[in-house]
C-alpha cells in the first residue's frame, strides 16, 4: 500500500473517521522521498533496532521496518492503532506501544525489545515539543546511537548552529554537550498532510558514549547554561549574580582563566569554554 498517495491517505483515514489533531501537532509526511532518506540517514539496519517516535499512518515505520532487525514505536493517540494495524500488517517485526514518549519507561522499553541490538532513534517530532523530546532522551542516558529526527527548519538552524555564536542557546549548548549533531537535509512544506505553515529539517545526533562532566558538575553546568542563557543580553557576571547569587567576582576569576573578559555573554562561550569555565566556577 503506498502510504504517500494524497488518495489512499484520505480513504484510510475516512475509513477510520480520523481527523488531525492540532493539539498533538499531527502533520503526515505524503512526500514520498522523504521517509526512504530519514531511514537510510538513521542507522536503520541490520544489526540495529529502531525506536520511533510518534508513528503517523505508519510512513516513516514501513520503511524504517524494510531495513532494520525490529522497529518499536512508542504512539500516544490510540486513534492511529487501528489504523496501523492495517497499513503494517505485512510488517512481523513492528511493535507499536500505546503511550506518551515523555512518561514512559524508555530504559524499560529498549531492555526488554531490543535485546542483543544496537539501538536508534528515528522520528518526525511535533514541533510544540521537539526541545522537550531531544533533552529528555539525551539526558536519560539512554543506551542510543543516534536520533535522526524531522523537526521545524528554524529549530535546525538552532540545534546546528555553533556553540559561541549568535544563533546559538540553550538547547544548542545541551545537544553539543551530549553528542554531535548535523543537518541532513531540508523538506518543504508542502511535503504533509495537512501542510504546515513553516518548512522543516532532518537533523542527526550521534550520541556520545561518556559523560563529559562528574554528575554534579555535570548539573552545576546546565544550572550555568540555564541562567545565563535566560538572560543572554546581560553579561554572564550579572546574569549568573542575579539568577544563582553567584558572587561577581568569583565569575571574573573563572572567566579570566578561559582567557575571556569581565564583559563576555553567556552566547560568546564555545562548548569547551563553557565545561571550563563551570569546572572553575563550581570549584572556587
Amino acid at each position: 500500500m503506498n502510504l504517500t498517495n494524497i488518495g489512499n491517505v484520505k480513504d484510510i483515514l475516512g475509513r477510520h473517521g480520523f481527523s488531525f489533531s492540532k493539539g498533538l501537532g499531527q502533520n503526515f509526511i505524503i512526500n514520498p522521498d522523504i521517509c526512504p532518506r530519514i531511514a537510510e540517514n538513521g542507522n536503520a539496519q541490520t544489526g540495529f533496532g529502531v525506536l520511533e517516535i510518534g508513528t503517523g499512518i505508519g510512513v516513516l515505520t514501513a520503511e524504517l521496518a524494510k531495513r532494520a532487525d525490529k522497529v518499536t514505536a512508542v504512539e500516544i493517540d490510540t486513534r492511529l492503532l487501528p489504523i496501523l494495524e492495517e497499513t503494517l500488517a505485512d510488517f512481523d517485526n513492528v511493535k507499536i506501544i500505546n503511550e506518551d514518549v515523555m512518561k514512559c519507561d524508555l530504559h524499560k522499553i529498549i531492555r526488554e525489545e531490543f535485546s542483543g541490538l544496537r539501538v536508534a532513534v528515528c522520528a518526525n517530532l511535533p514541533y510544540y515539543i521537539t526541545s522537550p523530546i531531544i533533552m529528555m532522551l539525551l539526558e536519560s542516558r539512554l543506551p542510543i546511537e543516534s536520533i535522526t529526527v524531522m523537526v521545524q527548519k528554524e529549530a535546525a538552524q538552532r540545534l546546528c548552529a555553533k556553540v559561541g555564536s549568535r544563533e546559538s542557546g540553550a538547547i544548542t549548548v545541551g545537544v553539543n554537550y551530549f553528542g554531535t549533531v548535523r543537518n541532513l537535509f531540508n523538506v518543504s512544506r508542502g511535503s504533509f498532510m495537512p501542510a504546515p505553515n513553516v518548512d522543516s529539517a532532518v537533523i542527526r545526533i550521534d550520541v556520545n558514549r561518556e559523560p563529559m562532566l562528574e554528575p554534579e558538575e555535570e548539573k552545576f553546568f546546565f544550572s550555568v547554561v540555564k541562567n545565563g542563557f535566560s538572560q543572554r543580553r546581560k553579561t554572564v557576571a550579572n546574569a549568573l549574580s542575579s539568577q544563582m547569587g553567584i558572587d561577581k567576582q568569583r565569575v571574573y576569576d573563572s572567566l579570566k582563566a578561559v582567557g575571556l573578559p569581565e564583559t563576555a555573554r553567556i552566547e560568546q562561550l564555545d562548548l569547551d569554554q563553557l565545561i571550563e569555565f563551570s569546572k572553575m566556577l563550581v570549584n572556587t
